[in-house]
């Protein structure tokens, strides 16, 4: 996972990090785990509208709430916020690098 989704989880999701340190893949999913496993029974609505924020299809969170899903709810949430950032910066990089002058005039934002 490279810095910039690293950084939009950890600022999101309020984590705490040494100054100046960028966390591993596992020790970033092991904080947002427990991260969230708070949230589930502190603030559940607070939770929800940050994994919208984060563009996680409500689908997968309903079960990954569900009993239905085998890990437990911080996990499987866990797992579906990383696995969103990677789509997100895999989207980023084939689109993102687009030369403005071959995009037509009328398309630019």
């Amino acid at each position: 996972m490279d810095n910039t989704s690293t950084d939009i989880i950890v600022r999101d999701f309020e984590l705490e990090t040494q100054t100046g340190e960028v966390p591993s893949e596992e020790e970033l999913f092991q904080m947002l785990s427990d991260r969230i496993a708070w949230l589930i029974e502190h603030n559940m609505e607070y939770l929800l509208s940050l994994l919208y924020r984060n563009d996680v299809a409500e689908s997968k969170i309903y079960y990954a709430l569900s009993p239905l899903d085998k890990d437990p709810a911080n996990i499987a949430l866990a797992k579906l916020v990383l696995e969103r950032q990677k789509q997100r910066m895999e989207t980023k990089k084939q689109y993102g690098n687009q030369d403005s002058e071959e995009v037509d005039e009328e398309l630019r934002w």
